[in-house]
């Protein structure tokens, strides 16, 4: 399997709202850094117990908007909802022996469009 069939499976997997079996695309030393705050989620099963326990509003629904891979790096934008909470995650994963080694994530806030700028662009 290419890096980018892996990313793509374990998106679906998540999906399926199964974290176990998500984290089986993931290597025994995994690392997920999320540098907005600055917090690091070392191994697979740590990965699966945050995710299974993180605060929802019924089940986490996963869309990927974008993918683009090179070499064993891959990136990407994935919508995420709850039904009550919409994200996008831009995911950087690095694909070593047939799972993913390491993720950095970052979860960008949405916020209007700044009044000064307005007269330059479409507000869509």
């Amino acid at each position: 399997m290419t890096p980018e069939e892996i990313v793509i499976i374990f998106w679906q997997t998540m999906n399926a709202n199964n974290f176990y079996k998500a984290s089986e695309w993931l290597a025994e030393d995994f690392e997920c850094y999320w540098p907005q705050s600055s917090e690091l989620i070392v191994g697979r099963d740590n990965f699966a117990k945050i995710n299974t326990h993180y605060p929802v509003n019924g089940e986490w629904k996963f869309h990927i908007n974008n993918i683009l891979g090179k070499d064993n790096q891959v990136v990407t934008e994935v919508e995420v909802s709850d039904n009550e909470v919409s994200a996008t995650v831009i995911t950087f994963h690095k694909v070593e022996k047939g799972v993913i080694s390491r993720q950095k994530e970052y979860w960008p806030d949405s916020f209007e469009t700044p009044l000064w700028r307005r007269q330059w662009v479409v507000v869509v």
